[in-house]
């Protein structure tokens, strides 16, 4: 066992009552105790003193331990038996004035330990109901399941997700940086606001755009979109990039990142849930990948593209251009590299649907020449200073 010695106490302290809240006194209350280092049984008589920290005091011992950490072992009133959470060592306290003044001090003291207990009984019924759904997903298919589940999540749950999934596939794409030119972050913003000017997008879509040779965006949980500027590249008019971006919107109104998610991951993402471990490898290993692969059903594309034909023709854009950037990206597409179609199948087919929906394109653009070249430069600082 080692001791920690030759630490003077000091009385009083300037910064007393900070930890557990606004309860000061004038003077640290003080009372004698054993403690016990969780190793062996014998006790050490000890002098506890109250301040800002429990200071316990003896013959070659010093300890201060933070009363937000300290937890209270079942006991027989009058004893108190108090330590650090998940450390054995523990001091036991008679004295009934000193044990009300700790606990006056940390209301949640005694709370612990239920807490401890319901946390458990909660694990053990969320890995019961983690159980059945595994079942239930094998009788009756995970998509159907996914489906039914991702409404149910709630939204402050499934952005922390969509943060955590976010820094995957950025891990994944080996870090791109951030683009952010003004200029282009300002026409970007005017792009998607002129999509959003008649309420048919998403509240709270978060775009970010990235560095990345692949020509590719995202759509992910928590109504986020990366797009990699490679994409951008692709995109030889406004309504293009505008038309891919309101189809990975299209994906967000109906929550498919969130289906995917659940389908990918399984009973993982319930147990991750139980145990509030949002961001661990349960979850994060598989759904990196799957992100970058997506793999939304024929339905789901359809319905994306749809949605963006009607975002685009509110707004005033080419409906059709969507149909004319598949078809040129699979023309051009290498099999060993990302791009919109690896996650896209069927390009033709669905050009054509989209432009038995899209009707005749309007003479005018989204954005104006201007504004176009800004937002192709949004990787580069000043209009030529490339951050390569």
């Amino acid at each position: 066992m080692q001791w920690v010695s030759g630490v003077p106490w000091r009385q009083g302290s300037d910064a007393r009552a900070r930890s557990c809240g606004p309860r000061a006194v004038t003077a640290p209350p003080t009372a004698g105790g054993a403690y016990f280092d969780g190793y062996e049984a014998r006790a050490h008589p000890v002098t506890l003193h109250l301040s800002d920290h429990l200071e316990i005091v003896g013959p070659d011992l010093y300890l201060r331990w933070n009363p937000v950490d300290l937890v209270a072992d079942d006991a027989m009133a009058p004893l108190l038996r108090v330590g650090p959470r998940f450390k054995q060592d523990r001091v036991e306290i008679q004295d009934a004035a000193f044990g009300a003044a700790l606990t006056a001090r940390c209301p949640g003291l005694h709370r612990s330990a239920t807490t401890a207990k319901g946390a458990r009984l909660r694990l053990v019924v969320w890995s019961i109901a983690a159980g059945i759904i595994a079942f239930a997903m094998a009788l009756y298919g995970i998509p159907a399941l996914a489906s039914r589940l991702a409404p149910l999540v709630p939204f402050f749950i499934e952005a922390q997700l969509g943060e955590a999934v976010d820094r995957h596939v950025r891990y994944l794409l080996d870090y791109p940086p951030l683009c952010d030119d003004r200029s282009g972050r300002a026409s970007l913003d005017r792009l998607v606001a002129r999509l959003a000017q008649d309420g048919g997008l998403p509240d709270g879509v978060q775009i970010s755009v990235r560095e990345h040779s692949s020509a590719n965006a995202f759509a992910l949980p928590g109504r986020r979109v990366i797009l990699l500027s490679a994409l951008i590249d692709a995109a030889r008019t406004p309504d293009e990039l505008a038309a891919v971006l309101a189809h990975e919107f299209g994906h967000v109104a109906v929550q498919d990142p969130m289906r995917a998610l659940i389908a990918a991951s399984g009973t993982s993402i319930l147990l991750s849930l139980a145990i509030g471990d949002l961001t661990g490898s349960t979850i994060l290993i598989g759904l990196g990948q799957a992100t970058l692969a997506a793999g939304y059903s024929r339905d789901a594309e359809s319905d994306a593209d749809a949605y963006a034909v009607s975002l685009l023709q509110r707004a005033g854009g080419d409906a059709s251009a969507l149909a004319t950037i598949l078809e040129r990206l699979d023309g051009e597409a290498d099999s060993s590299a990302l791009s919109i179609l690896r996650s896209h199948p069927f390009a033709n087919e669905r050009a054509r649907a989209i432009r038995s929906l899209a009707g005749q394109a309007p003479s005018a653009g989204l954005l104006s020449d201007e504004e176009w070249k800004a937002l192709k430069s949004i990787c580069e600082v000043g209009y030529g200073m490339s951050r390569r």
